[in-house]
């Protein structure tokens, strides 16, 4: 057998070796207890800006405010732990779908693959920040997670600010504006569309379950997507008026919504859909194609 070949064989081996691993129970209890984790940040934020909309605005409604809801509770740092590793999971199962497409219709196109390993590099960071708060805290305590873990209102500010300092600084946050913009909209249509589905499988649910899942996927796909298209409109601002305030993170764009015509009451609807969000990624944990 030629050099080349032999590679080639190899090559192939490796191929189906780490296909044979992405298979695993194992890879897909970790995908599963991932979107479960998902599922849990989400409510929680969505409760925190329920509670933002009836005057408690002591605590930040974005995944620091979770993480310190979590810690704030009894084994709150083992609860923490236990979601890390969650988390953990969902990143391998990302980087799993990079790698040999997503479990879905033309799941194995570029386009998908390389959603698939911005999701992964996402909730990388997700899990950095959170092992940062952790051990740095030495537990989960009450008011660390905006300590330790970093308030999204301060982060989009500080990475804005940078940005706008580069060479054409200004039309690179403009385009990210634009396409953070794009994100949300096709987010919404997608939901409302109920193309989820293709995702799921229905076959395993009863006519009620289906039911039940369309409902909790179009509105809470619809409510974050309109949550990712506000603070998509707000970088866009900041470009315009080159002024990184103007950015803001997922605290303040909810409470953006206080602020609109329809006061507190739009807050309250986005952030119980958020809620629902969280409960469709439970049915996600149960039913998602994740091989």
């Amino acid at each position: 057998m030629s050099a080349s070949a032999s590679m080639a064989e190899s090559g192939r081996t490796a191929k189906a070796a780490g296909r044979q691993a992405a298979d695993s129970k194992v890879m897909v209890g970790l995908a599963r207890a991932g979107l479960a984790a998902r599922g849990l940040l989400y409510i929680l934020v969505g409760a925190i800006a329920v509670q933002i909309a009836f005057g408690d605005k002591n605590q930040e409604a974005d995944r620091g405010g979770a993480v310190e809801e979590i810690g704030a509770k009894p084994f709150g740092e083992a609860m923490l732990w236990v979601l890390v590793v969650a988390l953990i999971g969902m990143c391998l199962w990302r980087l799993v779908e990079a790698a040999f497409g997503q479990a879905v219709p033309d799941g194995d196109k570029a386009g998908k693959r390389l959603m698939s390993l911005g999701r992964a590099i996402f909730y990388g960071f997700v899990v950095a920040s959170l092992i940062r708060t952790l051990t740095a805290s030495g537990g989960g305590g009450q008011g660390q997670g905006q300590e330790q873990g970093g308030s999204s209102n301060k982060t989009s500010k500080d990475l804005t600010a940078k940005a706008l300092d580069w060479p054409g600084g200004r039309y690179l946050v403009g385009l990210a504006g634009l396409v953070l913009l794009g994100v949300g909209i096709g987010m919404a249509v997608r939901y409302a569309l109920r193309r989820f589905r293709e995702k799921l499988n229905t076959g395993e649910m009863s006519s009620l379950q289906r039911r039940m899942v369309d409902l909790l996927g179009m509105i809470g796909g619809i409510s974050r997507g309109v949550v990712f298209g506000a603070a998509g409109v707000f970088v866009v601002v900041a470009a315009v008026k080159f002024d990184p305030d103007r950015a803001k993170g997922v605290d303040e764009t909810l409470r953006s919504f206080a602020g609109t015509p329809m006061g507190p009451a739009l807050l309250v609807v986005i952030a119980l859909g958020l809620v629902v969000f969280g409960l469709y990624s439970f049915c996600e944990a149960r039913w998602r194609r994740v091989r």
